[in-house]
C-alpha cells in the first residue's frame, strides 16, 4: 500500500465514504429497478375465448366453470394476472403458441396436434363427443314410411308372389273345376283369393284343387308360403321402420349417413376427418345450431356440455336429442407455450382440487 501523509488521510477517508454511500445508492437504485420489472413480469397474461358454461363474459367480468376451476386453484399460488380476450379458438391458441400470453384456461381438448405445438396440464374436466338430431314422432314416423317407395316395394313383390301361385292354380283348375276355378279374370281373381287364404294359413275351405297338377302347385305353395310369408313380412315391416332404423347412431361410421356440421378447428373436427366423415364445419358453436335448426345438416357433432348449454339457453332441448354413445373422451386442460415453468408449478394444484369435494359438486350438473 502506497504511504498517505497524515495530512491527507482525513480527506482519503472521506472520499472511501463517500464512493461507499454512492455505490450503496447505485445499488439500491438498480434494486428498485429489477424489483419494478419483476412485479411487471409476475402478472400472468392468461388468454380468454368465451365458451359457456366454461368461460361467459358479462361486462368486464368473467364467469364460469374454468374460471372457478382458475380462482380454487390460484388460492394456493396466488398469482397477479390478467385476461386477454380472443375472437376463436384458433387465434388463442397462436397466441399461447407465440408466447403473446403466458396460458389460457379455456376448455381446451387435448389433442396429438396440438401437444406438437403446446403444453398441457393435467386435465380439469372430462367430456365426451356427442351427437345432436331432431327428435322425430314414431307414429309421424310410421304414417311417413307407410307411403314410402321402400314399403310400396315390399308389398308389391308380396303380391306378386301371391298372383303367381294363385295364376298357376286357375292353369289347372279352370275347366275341371269351373265352378270354383272358372271363367277368365272370374277364375284368376278366385285363384288370386285361394293364393291368399293358403299363403296365411287362414284354410277357409271354400276353394280347394282337384286335379293333379293344381294339388301339385298347392302342395309346393304351401310349404314355400311358410318361408315366404315370413321374410315377406319382415320386409314390409322392416319398410313400415327403415327410417328409425336408418336414423341410428350407435358409432361414428353411422355419421356418414347424414349430413354434418361440427366447430372448425375443433377437436370434434378432428375426429370427423380422422374417420373420413365429410362434414361442414362453421365458425362457432352457435352458428351450428342455427345450421341444425334449419335444417341445413341433420346432425350437429361436439363436445357434450358446451352443445347441452347451447341448447338450454336457446330452449332446444325438448326438439333435439342429444345421442350420448361416448363415440370420444376429451380431456380439458389449462394450456401453456412449450417448456413452459408454469405447468410445473400449477399441475400439483390442480391435481388437488380435483380430488376436492368443492370441485365434484361444480361438475356434476353435467353428468
Amino acid at each position: 500500500m502506497p504511504y498517505i501523509p497524515a495530512s491527507q488521510q482525513h480527506f482519503v477517508r472521506e472520499l472511501q465514504e463517500d464512493m461507499r454511500l454512492l455505490f450503496l445508492l447505485i445499488l439500491l437504485l438498480f434494486s428498485f429497478q429489477t424489483a419494478r420489472s419483476q412485479t411487471a413480469d409476475s402478472i400472468i397474461k392468461i388468454g380468454v375465448k368465451e365458451a359457456p358454461p366454461f368461460i361467459t363474459k358479462s361486462g368486464d367480468t368473467y364467469t364460469g366453470l374454468s374460471i372457478d376451476s382458475w380462482e380454487m386453484v390460484n388460492k394456493q399460488v396466488d398469482l397477479e394476472y390478467e385476461f386477454v380476450a380472443y375472437g376463436s379458438i384458433e387465434e388463442l391458441l397462436a397466441a399461447i403458441d407465440s408466447g403473446e400470453v403466458d396460458m389460457s384456461i379455456n376448455p381446451i381438448t387435448v389433442t396429438e396436434r396440438r401437444m406438437q405445438r403446446l403444453d398441457f396440464s393435467q386435465p380439469y374436466f372430462i367430456s365426451k363427443t356427442v351427437v345432436a338430431k331432431k327428435s322425430g314422432s314414431f307414429i309421424l314416423g310410421f304414417i311417413q314410411n307407410l307411403f314410402s317407395w321402400q314399403f310400396y316395394s315390399a308389398l308389391f313383390g308380396l303380391l306378386s308372389v301371391i298372383f303367381i301361385f294363385g295364376f298357376l292354380i286357375w292353369i289347372f283348375e279352370r275347366k275341371k273345376n269351373a265352378e270354383e276355378f272358372g271363367g277368365n279374370l272370374k277364375g284368376i281373381a278366385q285363384g288370386f283369393w285361394w293364393s291368399a287364404v293358403t299363403m296365411t294359413t287362414v284354410g277357409y275351405g271354400d276353394k280347394s284343387p282337384r286335379t293333379l297338377g293344381g294339388r301339385i302347385v298347392g302342395f309346393v305353395w304351401m310349404f314355400m308360403a311358410i318361408i315366404l310369408i315370413s321374410g315377406l313380412t319382415a320386409s314390409i315391416a322392416s319398410a313400415l321402420t327403415v327410417q328409425s332404423i336408418n336414423e341410428k347412431i350407435e358409432s361414428i361410421q353411422d355419421f356418414k349417413k347424414f349430413s354434418v356440421v361440427t366447430v372448425e378447428k375443433s377437436s370434434a373436427s378432428e375426429l370427423l376427418s380422422l374417420y373420413g366423415v365429410g362434414h361442414q364445419a362453421v365458425q362457432n358453436i352457435e352458428v351450428a345450431v342455427s345450421e341444425l335448426q334449419n335444417g341445413t345438416a341433420e346432425i350437429l357433432v361436439y363436445d357434450k356440455p358446451i352443445l347441452m348449454h347451447q341448447l338450454e339457453e336457446k330452449g332446444l332441448l325438448e326438439d333435439y336429442a342429444v345421442i350420448d354413445n361416448s363415440f370420444k373422451i376429451d380431456y380439458y386442460s389449462y394450456t401453456f407455450p412449450k417448456n413452459s415453468e408454469l405447468v410445473k408449478l400449477l399441475n400439483p394444484r390442480i391435481i388437488d382440487k380435483l380430488k376436492s369435494p368443492e370441485w365434484n359438486m361444480q361438475i356434476e350438473k353435467f353428468y
